[in-house]
């Protein structure tokens, strides 16, 4: 009897390597104690309806806006069934319960042992899964027989592919968005760049120097999931991650709260961001585009700045605004110098080198640099990224063929003539005097280059109707944002103090340490002007 009942405790085959396999992604402690909060004592399993309050948003307490001008209103139907589809796509049996092996399972089946591409099939089955279940019409169709190897048809339209990207920013900041306050606004990011690059990447539209809005792409476009799937893992890789981190955090959410509770109460943020200021070249939009081309601290970084609800985290990132700073090198200089950490460079132009500031026309290129800017008249940096930001998104990564990514160049404080002076501005890529990116000492003037003069940067254009020759464009705004974290800030801070001590003794004169009327400065102007031919000691 009893070597009967020690054989019957013993796990099966599946479920030893079911833990085995959550113990490889370091899951598998929070997995048991999450277990035990959902699971009934009795029955040893989860009831299905468990799963879905933990795996909801939570949408009655959230006013979620749109961005203006939006071309859909249909998003806000989607959010309540989220936690649903997600947890029959996962963990639906035949019972409505869900043992330990099968938890084990559904978990693992998303957030072990993925491919890019797997991650990316199973985004599209729960926004296909959440659209219907809301009653509204998606273009994806799947062959169930083969749904975990890939197969899926069909096309996106211009709702569809905004709505599906709102869809995952939802469930990427699902931890912060369960602490936001009751009853207050959050304005959803403003995500047009991404759909219009992928319509413009996969030759549904022209060309960009036409399209400057959605607008612009009419509302019949649609893009085939095939071509979509080669946009996203070659932009927008942090995409396929999603739904598997959506799923990690509410995991590890039910782990540490209390039986069956998943949401916490607690209101980390609150108020209203809807009309929060969002006129930063760096929008919440952009830093979440961003953020899904970077991984680790990186991203998890530009993540939290792209949520509208860490308003004044954001606003601690940023260092140097020429709008508010001032302009010109020495200005910018002057501000981000010590700084060693990742940086966020930004800056738009007009399409021409005027006065024109008419926004329909301006666009936004970045530059993101992982170890800071120094004072140099040679390329440096040992890795760096080129973004065209705005109007169309496109991440142009290092070649690995050379290595001029930055140069930063201010004019020596004695101004000592140089025969041969080096160019005095910022640049980005190609070589020196023919850079791939080249602002002026004013920073009023920026060159952008064919990519065929760089081979630091992958090819690709930065602004829209760029040609083979140099397009000079006057500069409308820059932007440096700070991504090193509280220790690269601290030290930045330390540094500057220390500077500006530095300025303040050495404009400070001490007559006390002249010893006498014929030792002090004013002795010696006097005499140079009484009598500037006289020969003194000092010439002889």
């Amino acid at each position: 009897m009893g070597s009967a009942a020690s054989t019957d405790r013993r796990p099966s085959a599946e479920q030893q390597e079911q833990e085995s396999l959550a113990a490889s992604t370091g899951s598998l402690t929070f997995l048991k104690s999450a277990f035990a909060n959902l699971s009934d004592p009795q029955s040893q399993s989860i009831p299905l309806s468990s799963l879905y309050q933990s795996l909801s948003i939570p949408s009655v307490t959230l006013n979620l806006t749109l961005p203006s001008p939006h071309p859909t209103s249909n998003f806000s139907l989607l959010l309540p069934h989220l936690g649903a589809a997600a947890a029959d796509f996962l963990f639906a049996t035949v019972n409505d319960t869900t043992d330990w092996t099968a938890f084990l399972r559904g978990f693992n089946r998303c957030c072990a042992r993925m491919s890019a591409s797997s991650s990316l099939i199973t985004l599209y089955r729960i926004f296909s899964d959440v659209c219907r279940r809301a009653g509204i019409t998606c273009g994806l169709e799947f062959d169930l027989e083969d749904a975990d190897d890939g197969k899926v048809r069909g096309t996106f339209g211009l709702n569809d592919m905004l709505m599906f990207l709102w869809l995952c920013w939802v469930m990427e900041q699902s931890s912060r968005l369960s602490m936001w306050g009751k009853g207050g606004e959050l304005a959803l990011p403003d995500l047009n760049h991404l759909v219009l690059s992928a319509f413009l990447a996969c030759s549904e539209v022209g060309g960009d120097e036409s399209v400057w809005g959605l607008d612009g792409l009419g509302e019949r476009k649609s893009v085939a999931v095939q071509k979509l799937n080669g946009w996203i893992l070659a932009t927008l890789p942090g995409l396929a991650s999603c739904f598997s981190q959506f799923l990690r955090e509410n995991i590890k959410s039910v782990a540490v709260s209390a039986k069956g509770s998943m949401k916490s109460n607690q209101s980390g943020c609150s108020g209203s961001s809807t009309n929060c200021n969002d006129s930063f070249l760096l929008t919440f939009g952009r830093a979440w585009a961003i953020s899904l081309t970077e991984k680790g601290t990186l991203g998890e970084e530009l993540s939290a700045v792209s949520f509208p609800g860490l308003l004044d985290h954001k606003l601690n990132n940023l260092l140097y605004r020429s709008s508010t700073h001032g302009k010109g090198l020495s200005r910018f200089w002057s501000i981000v110098e010590g700084y060693h950490g990742p940086l966020l460079f930004l800056f738009s132009g007009n399409l021409a080198y005027s006065s024109d500031d008419k926004s329909s026309t301006r666009w936004v290129v970045g530059v993101l640099t992982e170890h800071g800017f120094q004072n140099s008249d040679m390329f440096y940096g040992t890795s760096a990224h080129l973004y065209a930001i705005s109007p169309v998104f496109r991440v142009l990564s290092p070649t690995g063929k050379e290595k001029n990514f930055l140069y930063s160049h201010l004019h020596p404080a004695g101004r000592v003539y140089e025969a041969n002076p080096k160019p005095v501005g910022l640049a980005f890529g190609g070589t020196r005097g023919n850079e791939r990116i080249f602002i002026d000492e004013d920073f009023s003037k920026v060159v952008i280059r064919h990519h065929a003069v760089d081979k630091t940067y992958q090819h690709g254009s930065l602004i829209p109707n760029q040609g083979y020759l140099p397009v000079e464009a006057s500069l409308v705004e820059a932007e440096v944002w700070g991504f090193g974290g509280s220790s690269a800030k601290e030290q930045h801070d330390t540094f500057k103090k220390r500077e500006k001590l530095f300025t303040e003794q050495r404009r400070k004169v001490d007559l006390k340490t002249f010893g006498s009327w014929e030792d002090s400065p004013e002795k010696m102007m006097m005499d140079m002007v009484s009598d500037p031919n006289r020969v003194r000691r000092e010439d002889r």
